[in-house]
């Protein structure tokens, strides 16, 4: 596990507390779902940077 990989699973999770923080505010919904997509991207990036998979 390297640094940039755990960076991005730190910022996506971030992200993912920011998200139930607006859903819980009542913020826009078109706000929820772009936080989503950087969120799941974050994850996404930082699971595939791994180095469990070689």
């Amino acid at each position: 596990m390297n640094g940039l990989s755990t960076v991005l699973i730190v910022v996506g999770l971030f992200l993912v507390g920011g998200i139930i923080s607006f859903v819980k505010q009542g913020m826009p919904k078109s706000l929820i779902v772009l936080l989503s997509i950087s969120a799941a991207f974050c994850l996404a990036a930082g699971v595939l940077r791994l180095e469990v998979w070689s």
